[in-house]
Parts: C-alpha cells; structure tokens; sequence
C-alpha cells in the first residue's frame, strides 16, 4: 500500500517523467554467460558508463562512482528521476497475459521478452467492436474507446498518440469533486453535489474551506453570555511596564494625599506586615553572612602572599553583588515574590584561575599591576555574562539549555564540589599556598598542630550532614554554625586563650586593617596599572565562566518553579532579569550573581514569600556590608572551613553518588573524568574534555541502537495489486528472493557499520548459497537524515551487492529531502549505478513483482515452443550471444529456483488451462467470470451463463471517477482490461490499491449494502463489467442461487484482500 504523498501522477503515470531507462523494452544481449542484473531482472538499458555521457546528469565529463563529493564544484545536480516511469503499463499489460491463452498469440509482447531485441514498430490498437448478447452496451464517454488489445504495450501506445491526448496534460484529470477529462472528450457519469450557486464552478484555485453563508447565522467565539460569570482578564495583556508604571502613579498619588490615608491601613501594611516578616529576613540574612563568609571570603587565592590579605574584600565584594541582585529580583525583574539573589558559588574556581593565569603573567614584583588587572577582570567577566544572559532571554533562548546533555553539568557542579574540598584544606590548614600533592606539603597537612585546624571543621561539615538526615527544620543551618561558634568561644574563654594567640596559631582570622572600610576593593581597580596582555589572557575563562552560568539559570529557574508552584513563569523572563542584575554588578565593580535555588527555598517555606520581604533584605545585607570588615577578626576558621567542607560535599554526593544507577555507565564514566580533570588540572580544560567526552559518548550510545528496524521477505509481504491467482501463488514462491530491509533513525557513520555489516553479510558464500537474493530492498520511510559516510557506505554497498548480480532498490524517499539530496550528492541515484528509487515500498514491491512475472511468462513461452518443436517467429532468429545468455540464466540457482517454481505453478494451473481453451470461444462477460472466479467456486459455466444478462459492458478513459469515498454503491464491477487505482484516506493514513485485468472491484460494499470506502478512478482506459444495483435487483429474484453464489464468491475475495492489506499495513507499521 503505497503512502500517497502528494496528489500527482508521478509514480504512475510514464508521461510524468523523462525516461531514464525503459523497463518494457530490451536492448540486444551481451555475449556473456549471466547477463547483468540491469537486464536479467529488468531489462533495462544497458550500462553505458565509460561509453558515453549520461543523458540523466547533463555532464560531458566522466568521474567515479565511488564518490561525487568533487562533482559539487561543477555545479548543481539535475534532480533524480523515480523508477516507476512505465510501471504501471507494464502490470497491467502482464495482468492481462493471464486473461490470454498461450495459443492465442505467437509470442510475447517484445516489451517483456527478456531475449528480444529493441525494435521500434508500430503497435496499432485494433479496433474491435464489443458485442454483447449477455447485456445492454453502456458508453459513459461521447466518443468510443477502443479497448488495447490483450497483450499490448500500453507504453507504445502513449508515446506514439499526440501530446494533446495525454492525459497528464489535463490538468483537471486528479483533482476536486469533478473529474473531467476533455482530451479524450469523457465526462464524469457520475451525478455531484451542488450545495452552492451553480456559477461557483470549482477550479484549481477555488479554497478548499468555503465562505460561510450569508444565510446561516454567525455563531461567534464570545458572542454567548458567560455562562460561568468570569471577568476576562485584561489586565494581563497589558503587559509588565504599563502595569508598574500605573502602580507607582497609584503610589506618588496616594502619599501626596495625607488626608486619605486610612490609619488602620498604615498600622497593618506598615507595621504589623513588616515585622511579621522578621523571621525570615533574619534566616535570609544569616544564609547570606554564612555564604559570605564560605566563599565570599575565598574569592580570592588567600594561599598566595599577593592576595592574602583580600579576604574581606571578597566579602564586601560579595555583599554588593547580592544587594543589587536581591534589589532586582524583589523589585519585580524576577517572577518569584520571594527569591533570593546571592553570588555563584561556581565562579570561584574560575576567579582563582584568572587571578593565577594575571599573576603568573604580570609576576610578583607588581602587585598593583596584578591587583588592577585581577579586580578588572572579576567585574569584566559579570557584564559578559550579564550579556549572554540578556541576549538569550531577548532571542527567547531559554530552552536552549535542552540541548546540552545534562551529565556534563552534573560532572561540573561534581568538579566544582572537589575545588571547595581543597579550598576547605587550604583555608582551614592555613597554607601558604595552593594544595599540592608532595612531600612537604603532606607533611605539613599530617603535623599534629596543622591536622586539628583542617579535621576538625571537615568532622564537623561531615556531623551536620548526618544530623540533617534527621532533623528538617529551616533554621539548622544557621543554628548549627551558630552555635560552633558560640561553643569554640566558650572553649576560649574557659581556657583563658588570647585572641592574638588564637590568631597566629590559626584558629581565628587575622583582623583586617583599620584603615580598610568595606568600598576598599574600589581602591584596587587603576586603570593606568592594568596588563591587557595578561587581561586578554583571562578571556577564555571568562567564557567558560559564562558558559557555566548559562547552564545553572535556566536549570534552577524550572526547578524552583516547581517547588513553590508559580505557574506564570517564563525562563526567558527570568533571564533577562539575570542579565540586568549582573550588568549592574559588574558596572558597580562587583561579580556575577543569580537566583540561588536552595537560599530561595528556604526564604520562601520560612514566610518570606514577598517581594517587601526581599528589599528588607537587601537593606539587612547593606548593613551587614557597612559593619562587615570588623567582625572578620572575630570569626574561628573552623566555622567558615566546615561550611566550606559542607559545600564540596554535598556537591560531591550529588555528582557522583545521587547519580549512581541513575546513569548509564559511560555518562557516569565522563562524569569522573570531569571531576578528576577540573580537580587535578584545570576547570577550563575540564569543561572542554566532558563536551568531548559526551559527543563520544552519544556516537556510542547511538551506535548500539541498530538503524536496521525491521526485516521481511518477499514470500510474506507483496504489493497492493490485485493480480490473478496465477500470478498470486507464483509471486509467494518467488517472494523468498526478495528481502525487504526497513531503516530507521539518522544514519551516520556509527550506525552505518552494522547496516553495510548486515549488507556484506547477505552475499557471503554460505549464506548467499543457503538463500540467494535477487532484490533487496531498503526503505528510507523512517529515516530522516545522514551524513556523507553513511551516504558513501550505500555506494560500496551497491558495488558490493553488484559482484552478486543483486538488484538494490530504494523505497519511501523523497528526492527533494535531505536524505534524497545526499544520496544524489555521491551518485548512488545516477543511472549508471542501476539502483531503482520509488516513492514508497508498494511501488518498490510491484517492480520486484512484475521482474518475476516476466521470467515467469518467458519461462511459460519457452515451454509452449518446446512442446511445437520450433519457434513461431522464423523472421526473427535468436542470435548465438542469446542462447549463450540464456543459457547463462538457466543455470543461476536464483533463476532455476524460479524456473521451478514457474513449472509447478504452470502444472497446477493445467487444468484450468485446458478449461481455458473451451472458455475463449465463448463470448464475455463469461470467460471473465469464469476467470475471476476460479478457484472461488465450484460451478461451471452453465451456471455462471446465467447470470451474464446481468452484467452491461462500460468503459472508462483514464482519469475518470468510478465513485467516491462516503458514496451508496451502484454497481459491482469485474475488469476486464485496464487498470483501476482504488485510494483510501483513512485517520491513520492513507494508501492505495491496484485493480488489475481479470480482478473485481467494490464487491464488499455493493454486496453489505455500504457505503465505499475508497476512491476509485481509471489509472488506465478501462472495460469493465458492471452489475449494477437494479439488476443485482433482479438476480436475486430471479437466480437466488446465483446470488447466493455470488455472496459466497464476495466473502472469499474480501478475505483474500484482507490478507495481503493486512501483511502490508504490519509491515509498514513495523
């Protein structure tokens, strides 16, 4: 069942194409002993390429055929032709040899002798007169048609009639409800619906979808009263500036009126409201301080004697990044009343990265110059990523981030995880460096004195992560750290301990300078003193550092969505607001900043769900800020190092334990190696590696999934075309030689291994010995794209498949699609490759079938001359290449096997054969009767001669519509020469039907009294044999036995076409 695509004759119809090759007439054999698989299956032209240029691509120059890749510098290539040009004049014409006896004609028709020269003669339909002594001769069109003679080429007959009688040259022959033909003067006899004014003739540009009438009343949307009594909203489509610039007006008009205030009002909005969301300003503020002093504090290497002393203006620089965030978020830029703005946690690896690559370039010996060029770089690299983050929310980028595979990220946050486990040590162990793994610094890290100040805080980030396994409550966090430190003071104090002790041991951190107020940090940045050489250096990590940020917002911002149930939420919104924010936190010297998913969470569970409740915030954090240098030389190390170690844990749980059985394994696998990677060497190189190492990691996956879908032989599955029985139980024998292969999916260069594997092992010796092909067929229905490997495979392939004499044959593509484009790009679809190409596998199944048929009647002639000792054709003697060539053939196993199977189909036929004979001095519509039905029924022709009074001849020009789909049945139909296209549109999909000489049409629905279920139109000029209603009418009175008879005959022929539609669907649905 072929898939109707669009509605034109392409695939059927010869006039519609520029004939690449003829499939009905011969070119003379070679003297070989197996003629090549252009001419032993098909009889196409031979292979001409080396000899001249080919007529298909227009080009005088001559170049491989292994790869075209060259070819595309020479300009376009003209689109390539599909192979059912003739197809369907040679099926009926091989239908109508099973209507014809063997003694009637001398031979057979040249079109399908696979032995007989090309020769241009003029084939002459003859013109017969059908009398009719069984019923009344009805004409539908003006003009008489002449039936084609039985075993004529239908081919010959079109080339040679003028162009103004083509029927592809109407434009009107294959669509709208009026199907008329005005080349062949025949109109449509069936009567149509008129629902409009009889001017409104449809055309070719009439719209499918009629203009309402003016006289039917206008029912439209909203017209109706609201039923349910709700307000349409608005408001909403009035945007978001229009909206806050109307509350602010509001605002500015409600306070230069004093004497409308309400007192009870003021009281609860400005009091009562305000205090209640104390609590959770006060757990927003202390998140803030922790997270200010775990990593705000180590935003720069304080391992490093440069930087060393910048401890507290990390925090400043910290705190001015969350103000501005926090200011943006709850002032409206962010859809969540209640989300908390604080800096990237993910940046500080990046910041130690610039720093280090600025000093390593700049060198100690000027730390002013390292200083400004650092602190420029921090606030440089915010704008870039306040950029990316507002370019992508104005594109409506935000579902980009689906793209990128998920386990990198994870690999990222795990490598980040493994940075902060080393700064814990670094911080906590008071190194003067950054941790390395050598001698002297392990010894340094195991000394009893070092080792209390780095275990400690990492047995207490390691306690607190048990006892939250436990305890689920929003102030653990704070509470617990609190009360570390309370706990270490009254240690201090009970042992009497002086600060400056506590300090030079490590325990606390140094004070900072008096003269540093928390804007210190402005004092570094000195343009005149900046490197733009070593500037220029950090570039690459800014990106990366973006590219990180990137991945977290649009991840964060769904996930929080879904804890807090805020439905009106847009991710491109959302980062607009995240490029706005961070802009202005680079403008304002700062860093990077977003919308932290836990902090947010935890605000909001905590009462703190409102947007007062963030800017009270934001001032709480600025009063932090202004009182924030003095309280760092009063906090223990191990507070701020058990946060820390706190951090890289549980980053590290959620990379590489949360994960495990949740991945596959090489996703796990590259999710080590990125961790390893940005831990041991470097975050940059690590980002790069796991996009690397995902990129192999799908090619494998994909790989492993077969691109090969599904497997038939052509003994199970065959065409749509309703042949007779003869041919019926020889195609089913002769199927096994055909192998139909379903693709699927993107065809690359890993999933093109296993198909050209499978390929190669088909012709294997053995396995070529044991089953022996003859056509393989590959169907590209389901693929929807491939690269130039997979594109070049299917060329080796087909040379491949060559040495074996076995006929490749494309199904389901289309030539202008992608896939058809690349095909044609390496020359797999030229014409010296012999590769045929259909639209769809019920073409590709008919060509394989009607080669069959052509042996088979070749083989059925060979018999007959045998039997008459000579050849009827004297005037015409079979060259020495010929029978060389023939006897080439026969002794192929593929074509001895068909030869076998032709015999034993011939002998079990031979009964009906002789039965046959008797039949042919009758006059129709019995021997069509007799023919169609046999093997259906038991009856003889006595019986069946009763009902041909019944049955009125009528003829059809091609074009014309038999019935519609939805119409009652008027008539029972048997054909007796042409061909029929029965189309069915149904909700799953559409597909259609051959009718061939010798086989009925609409028997179900005539017969169930339905109405039909396909469109019916005339493929070819028709004769055919109508029962019509009224006298169906009559037979039923008069020979109910007859009838009954004929309901009988009905139901086998319905089961029979349920079989093979039903082997067709699941093998397109496969």
């Amino acid at each position: 069942m072929g898939v109707i695509g669009r509605r034109d004759r392409s695939d059927s119809r010869a006039s519609g194409f520029l004939p690449r090759r003829s499939s009905l007439v011969n070119t003379p054999v070679p003297n070989v002993t197996e003629i090549p698989i252009e001419r032993a299956n098909h009889g196409g032209t031979p292979d001409t390429s080396g000899l001249e240029p080919s007529i298909h691509g227009g080009s005088s120059f001559r170049t491989p055929t292994r790869s075209f890749y060259h070819r595309s510098f020479k300009g376009p290539q003209d689109l390539a032709h599909y192979s059912s040009e003739g197809l369907r004049e040679q099926t009926a014409e091989l239908a109508s040899l099973a209507l014809s006896l063997p003694h009637e004609r001398s031979s057979l028709p040249r079109s399908l002798d696979i032995f007989q020269s090309k020769q241009q003669t003029d084939v002459a339909a003859p013109s017969s007169s059908y009398d009719s002594t069984a019923g009344d001769l009805t004409i539908v069109e003006p003009e008489p048609i002449h039936a084609p003679a039985t075993g004529s080429s239908a081919l010959t007959q079109m080339i040679r009639s003028p162009p103004s009688e083509s029927v592809g040259d109407n434009p009107d022959h294959y669509g709208g409800k009026l199907r008329s033909n005005d080349a062949a003067g025949v109109q449509n006899p069936r009567l149509l619906y008129n629902d409009g004014e009889e001017e409104n003739t449809s055309t070719e540009r009439t719209s499918l979808l009629n203009k309402t009438s003016q006289s039917k009343p206008f029912h439209g949307y909203g017209v109706a009263d609201d039923i349910e009594s709700q307000d349409l909203l608005r408001e909403r489509e009035q945007g978001v500036q229009p909206h806050a610039l109307a509350t602010i007006r509001s605002c500015l008009r409600l306070i230069a009126s004093p004497k409308s205030w309400d007192g009870r009002a003021v009281w609860q909005r400005g009091v009562v409201y305000p205090a209640s969301l104390l609590p959770s300003v006060f757990l927003g503020l202390l998140l803030n301080v922790l997270d200010a002093l775990s990593y705000g504090m180590i935003l720069f290497p304080l391992g490093e004697p440069i930087f060393s002393e910048l401890g507290s203006d990390g925090i400043s620089m910290f705190y001015v990044s969350t103000v501005i965030a926090q200011l943006v978020f709850s002032c409206g830029g962010s859809s969540f009343r209640g989300g908390i703005g604080s800096e990237m946690i993910e940046v500080v690896p990046f910041f130690h990265k610039m720093a280090m690559t600025i000093l390593v370039r700049v060198g100690e010996d000027n730390p002013k110059s390292v200083l400004a060029t650092t602190i420029l770089a921090f606030s440089a690299s915010s704008v870039l990523t306040g950029l990316v983050f507002f370019l992508m929310g104005t594109c409506k980028l935000g579902s980009l981030i689906g793209f990128f595979p998920r386990h990198i990220l994870i690999g990222c946050i795990g490598g980040v995880g493994f940075f902060l486990m080393q700064t814990g040590v670094e911080v906590s162990a008071r190194l003067s460096g950054s941790l390395e793994l050598n001698a002297p610094t392990l010894q340094k890290l195991f000394h009893m004195d070092t080792l209390l100040l780095w275990m400690i805080p990492l047995l207490l980030a390691i306690a607190f992560l048990v006892l939250k396994r436990f305890v689920r409550s929003n102030f653990l966090v704070g509470g617990y750290f609190i009360a570390v430190g309370v706990v270490f003071y009254i240690v201090k104090f009970g042992a009497r301990v002086s600060m400056d002790t506590l300090r030079s041991r490590g325990w606390v951190f140094d004070a900072p300078s008096s003269s540093n107020p928390w804007y210190h940090f402005y004092t570094l940045y000195d343009f005149s003193a900046v490197d733009w050489s070593a500037f220029v250096d950090t570039i690459p990590a800014m990106f990366a550092l973006t590219f990180f940020g990137v991945l977290h917002v649009p991840i964060n911002v769904p996930a929080l969505g879904i804890s807090t149930g805020e439905d009106n939420l847009s991710v491109d919104h959302e980062l607009i607001a995240h490029g706005i924010t961070n802009a202005l936190s680079g403008f304002a010297g700062s860093i990077q900043n977003y919308l932290v998913y836990t902090n947010s969470l935890l605000f909001i569970a905590s009462g703190g769900n409102s947007r007062l409740a963030g800017i009270m915030l934001a001032f709480a954090t600025i009063g932090i800020l202004v009182v924030g240098p003095v309280i760092i030389g009063f906090i223990p190390v191990m507070v701020v190092g058990a946060l820390i170690f706190m951090l890289g844990i549980e980053l590290m749980e959620e990379a590489l334990v949360d994960t495990w059985g949740k991945l596959h394994r090489l996703e796990y696998l590259t999710v080590v190696i990125i961790v390893v990677t940005m831990g041991a060497w470097d975050f940059v190189v690590g980002i790069f590696v796991g996009i690397i190492l995902a990129c192999v990691s799908f090619v494998v996956q994909t790989s492993r999934k077969p691109a090969i879908r599904a497997t038939f032989s052509g003994k199970i599955t065959g065409s749509t075309v309703r042949r007779p029985p003869i041919q019926q139980r020889f195609l089913k024998e002769a199927g096994q030689q055909t192998l139909i292969i379903k693709l699927t999916g993107y065809l690359f260069f890993g999933t093109i291994v296993s198909v050209e594997s499978t390929m190669r092992g088909l012709i294997e010796e053995e396995t070529f010995n044991r089953r022996p092909i003859r056509f393989l067929i590959l169907d590209f229905s389901r693929v929807y794209g491939l690269d130039f490997s997979a594109a070049e495979a299917f060329t080796r392939i087909n040379r491949i498949l060559r040495r074996r004499n076995v006929q490749m044959t494309i199904s389901g593509l289309d030539m202008t699609s992608e896939v058809g484009k690349s095909l044609q790009n390496v020359g797999l679809l030229a014409s010296e490759t012999g590769v045929e190409v259909f639209k769809d596998l019920n073409s590709a199944l008919e060509f394989c079938e009607n080669d069959y048929l052509k042996i088979f009647y070749n083989h059925r002639e060979a018999l007959i001359r045998k039997k008459s000792g000579s050849s009827p054709h004297r005037e015409v003697p079979v060259s020495q290449n010929q029978l060389q060539a023939a006897e080439g053939i026969v002794g192929s196993p593929r074509r001895l096997y068909l030869q076998q199977a032709a015999t034993t189909t011939l002998r079990e036929e031979e009964t009906a054969a002789m039965a046959s004979v008797a039949w042919s001095a009758m006059r129709q519509p019995l021997p069509l009767l007799l023919q169609t039905f046999q093997g259906m029924t038991t009856k003889n022709e006595d019986f069946w001669f009763r009902a041909c009074p019944y049955f009125d001849r009528v003829c059809y020009a091609a074009g014309t519509v038999l019935f519609q789909e939805g119409d009652l049945p008027e008539g029972f139909y048997l054909l007796e020469s042409g061909m029929l296209r029965a189309e069915y549109e149904l909700p799953q999909g559409r597909y259609f039907e051959l009718i061939v000489a010798g086989r009925p049409c609409g028997e179900l629905p005539f017969f169930s009294e339905t109405r039909r279920t396909a469109t019916v139109k005339a493929e070819q000029d028709c004769v055919a044999w109508c029962l019509n209603a009224d006298k169906w009418k009559q037979l039923k009175e008069a020979e109910p036995e007859i009838a009954q008879e004929l309901l009988t005959v009905s139901l086998k022929l319905t089961s029979e076409r349920m079989d093979s539609i039903t082997s067709y669907v699941l093998t397109m649905a496969a």
